[in-house]
């Protein structure tokens, strides 16, 4: 991602005349005997030799506004969900912008403690503020409130989205060293890209200069000066090589207008329906389209979005907002250029209003819907939140998201965790806004539990014949259970059984025998229910 880790441990030792030299993957910049030419940008900074070296013009400008980020991260255990993990550091890159603003890469201020930031040539690290972060699009802002910071320091200036074959030039501190880096390379690409931080897709620049590790949160300039994006992601493959990743001008600019004009991230909406191609002509036929009539079918509904209460599944959407969308589900971009239908619902704002065309029995109807932020039932982050949780006579509920199943079972999660949950994380449609996927995480073995001890992981369907829709009902119903036993209905048909005066008189017990400050998370305790 872009993002270089302290580890803790001693300096690895220099070579030695008996050992071998590093070879040519271990050597990040070239030696000063290095015969190497070096070659100018139009704006004169020099790209081949070191930084150290004569350039051919001046240097660039913006690149003074380009910043060294340092964070101490504190990430919460998601298995141990009343604890947090042992701290650890990490450095990236940033840049100015108007208004006293620095801009980096979300994941580069993950679960942040302590920020900080150093402007090149300088030896000063500034403490900074985090002002909003943007998990789907991977960009936080930060400021600093000394003023010195500011100083004879001009903003980076935004320019336009690029062509394909321009050239890009990406500033930053990446892995190697300890000044600023610079790498140059073209356009190749602009589609619709995967977010790996965000969990979903944006508008994205394909380039093929070098972003490695700490590169996270830099600039990528144009042979003109001005910014077309954000360093943030590069593919690592064993049959791809400088393949890195941009965040365009576009998503920028709608993060910051988000950010003004809600003083807050509000996040990029998107249709609450999934849809399919409708390339096969006796598809299109069936389905009562004419020659001319182009769209995709609406395959289902979110019953938790605005357009459940217009949409249907089989209606045929033909536009959106006026533009007409092909049978691919792409639409007009540039000249000889089309993009996904789903770059014109990422452009709008969270609670814009939209006018959608579609086609339902061979009649065309007209909607307006207003727009939202997605929500799915296992969330792909949880936004800085600690994770939520509950315990009862060593049983600790809490909920499904992706952190959990990455703590859980590791990176490889798509692949390690039970097929029943993977499902219900690619497939599964919340029924109501607060619904949670509730778990029994693990059994933390009493007396009272015995033969209960190997349920891992397993949802929780009911308590005593009521739906456990979510975390906090099910800590309600277990707190204010009068009945003389609590039975819990879990998956697969398991059910567990508890007489309920000893289940809840064993509990202070197990807690502190597993040093267990409380038996329910904080979010739990308050009365709102806004962070369900």
């Amino acid at each position: 991602m872009g993002v270089t880790k302290r580890k803790r441990g001693r300096k690895p030792k220099s070579p030695t005349p008996s050992e071998p030299p590093p070879s040519s993957d271990d050597v990040f910049s070239p030696s000063p005997s290095s015969s190497a030419p070096s070659r100018c940008l139009p704006n004169g900074a020099a790209i081949g030799g070191n930084e150290g070296g004569e350039l051919c013009g001046r240097a660039l400008p913006a690149m003074d506004a380009v910043v060294k980020v340092f964070c101490v991260h504190t990430e919460p255990n998601f298995s141990l969900p009343w604890q947090r993990k042992r701290q650890y550091s990490s450095s990236s890159s940033g840049f100015l912008i108007g208004g006293r603003r620095v801009l980096t890469n979300a994941h580069s201020v993950e679960h942040y403690t302590q920020v900080k930031v150093k402007k090149r040539g300088s030896d000063t690290k500034y403490l900074a503020t985090v002002l909003s972060i943007g998990t789907e699009c991977d960009i936080a802002m930060l400021t600093v409130d000394d003023d010195e910071f500011w100083e004879s320091v001009p903003p980076v200036e935004f320019g336009e989205l690029p062509a394909l074959q321009d050239a890009v030039t990406v500033v930053g501190y990446p892995i190697g060293g300890d000044t600023i880096s610079v790498t140059s390379g073209v356009v190749s690409r602009i589609e619709i890209l995967s977010y790996v931080h965000g969990s979903t897709e944006l508008l994205g620049l394909q380039i093929d200069a070098a972003i490695n590790s700490g590169n996270s949160g830099g600039p990528a300039f144009s042979d003109k000066g001005s910014c077309v994006g954000i360093a943030f992601q590069s593919l690592k493959h064993e049959d791809a090589e400088n393949i890195g990743y941009v965040i365009p001008t576009p998503v920028i600019r709608h993060f910051i207008q988000d950010y003004e004009k809600n003083e807050a991230y509000t996040g990029f909406p998107i249709l609450g329906f999934e849809w399919q191609k409708m390339e096969n002509p006796d598809l299109r036929k069936a389905m009562g389209m004419k020659p001319d009539q182009k769209g995709v079918r609406i395959r289902r509904v979110d019953p938790t979005a605005p357009e459940s209460a217009v949409l249907k599944s089989s209606d045929i959407v033909l536009s959106f907002d006026g533009v007409d969308i092909a049978n691919d589900g792409t639409v007009p971009f540039r000249h000889g250029e089309r993009i996904g239908f789903s770059y014109l619902v990422s452009q709008k704002y969270t609670g814009d209003s939209s006018a959608i065309k579609v086609l339902r029995n061979s009649e065309i109807l007209n909607f307006n819907v207003n727009l939202t932020a997605h929500r799915r039932l296992i969330p792909a982050h949880n936004k800085g939140i600690p994770p939520s949780y509950y315990i009862i006579a060593g049983f600790v509920f809490t909920t499904v998201s992706v952190p959990y199943l990455r703590s859980e079972y590791g990176k490889d999660y798509e692949y390690e965790a039970p097929v029943k949950l993977l499902d219900k994380l690619l497939h599964s449609m919340p029924q109501s806004p607060d619904e949670q996927l509730v778990v029994v995480s693990q059994v933390l073995v009493s007396d009272i539990n015995i033969g209960y001890e190997d349920i891992v992981n397993t949802q929780v369907f009911a308590l005593n014949g009521k739906p456990v829709k979510n975390l906090r009902i099910l800590a309600e119903m277990v707190e204010n259970c009068d009945d003389e036993f609590m039975k819990f209905d879990l998956e697969y048909e398991q059910i567990v059984v508890l007489r309920t005066n000893i289940a809840k008189a064993a509990t202070p017990d197990i807690l502190a025998t597993h040093c267990i400050p409380s038996a329910m998370s904080v979010d739990l305790k308050r009365t709102d229910t806004s962070q369900i």
